[in-house]
């Protein structure tokens, strides 16, 4: 039989920034940066500073990021918050 006990949370190895999360999202999307771009109302060149974490995300940018993603602005906004929630909730 199966014990709780008997498991432990996985460790993070990789702490992931904002930039990486946006990446990570869009290329399992299978979108360009143009894609993002257009499903996001993002100009290209700040998607581009965005991944590389070269500009603040902010609260706009992250909804309308979410919105395009089809996930919470959270979980782009806060990556390191969010994973540490879930690892709680495991």
């Amino acid at each position: 039989m199966l014990n709780k006990k008997n498991f432990v949370p996985a460790k993070s190895y990789v702490k992931l920034t904002t930039g990486d999360v946006v990446k990570i999202l869009r290329e399992w999307q299978e979108w360009s940066r143009n894609d993002l771009a257009k499903h996001s109302g993002i100009n290209i060149n700040n998607i581009s500073l965005i991944e590389n974490d070269k500009i603040e995300i902010g609260k706009r940018r992250a909804i309308a990021l979410g919105k395009a993603f089809k996930v919470h602005p959270a979980m782009i906004m806060f990556p390191d918050f969010c994973s540490r929630s879930i690892k709680k909730a495991a």
